[in-house]
């Protein structure tokens, strides 16, 4: 990571001072990687929250399942309600809190979406051997994504279309995220590639030349005989929908759990 970083009040927690020092250059503008954006403590934290939410916030699909907060879109509008106070703490604030570059400072990932701070939340279950069909995020969002990973790590698999619609088979690059890990994906990655997670129970071939964000990574050496045996991982995704339902308000009391 860059020389100059930001000390938080968490401890051994440290984040860097800009995004720019964090920027995976291998892949189109704009992604940043940042390997310990949260604590233990919190991811451990976060997932007992996850785990003891009410069974009617998972959605069981065919192979896995996931939660949304503060609830599902509706004709790509969300209702107003605000997010859970363990979904937006620490995680909120940290995303306003790095700035874009050493010349901005006020700027943040955030700063020019509507709501100046993502409003939604996306959990993810990902058991090994299930994964996600490549798929672009829809015009429903500020092509902002931030992704937090807990509890294993995989790799996301980027995808460039063909000049006739058509999408390359093998991935043009592979993103290796870690527990605890922070991906940002913005620009005309969100708008103009797929991102999907395969189904498989290993990462193999990992190493410098086919991982994107390998020297970004907290523990490369973890990876050194080139596999990541994969266990279930969670992902936490924070988005900004842009059209909002003030309708929602007055629900905001039973979302807030």
């Amino acid at each position: 990571m860059a020389n100059e970083s930001t000390k938080l009040s968490s401890g051994s927690l440290t984040l860097p001072d800009s995004l720019d020092q964090v920027r995976i250059t291998s892949l189109p503008p704009d992604a940043y990687y940042i390997s310990d954006f949260i604590t233990q403590e919190e991811e451990e934290a976060i997932l007992d929250k996850i785990a003891s939410a009410p069974k009617p916030r998972w959605k069981q699909l065919t192979h896995r399942r996931l939660q949304t907060w503060p609830s599902d879109l509706v004709n790509n509008k969300l209702m107003d309600a605000p997010l859970p106070a363990w979904l937006e703490e620490p995680i909120v604030s940290r995303l306003r809190s790095i700035r874009l570059s050493p010349d901005s400072e006020s700027s943040h990932i955030f700063f020019d979406s509507p709501h100046q701070k993502p409003n939604h939340v996306l959990i993810n279950e990902y058991p090994p051997g299930i994964g996600i069909m490549p798929h672009k995020d829809g015009a429903a969002y500020h092509p902002v994504v931030c992704t937090v990973s807990l509890g294993a790590s995989l790799c996301l698999n980027i995808y460039k279309s063909k000049d006739d619609g058509t999408l390359d088979h093998d991935p043009a690059w592979r993103v290796l995220q870690e527990p605890r890990s922070l991906l940002i994906t913005t620009a005309s990655l969100y708008t103009d590639f797929l991102h999907g997670i395969a189904d498989i129970t290993e990462d193999v071939e990992l190493s410098r030349s086919t991982v994107a964000n390998w020297d970004l990574l907290r523990s490369p050496s973890d990876f050194a005989d080139g596999c990541n045996v994969r266990k279930t991982r969670t992902s936490l995704t924070y988005r900004d929908v842009m059209k909002v339902s003030k309708l929602g308000g007055k629900l905001g009391l039973f979302q807030k759990r």
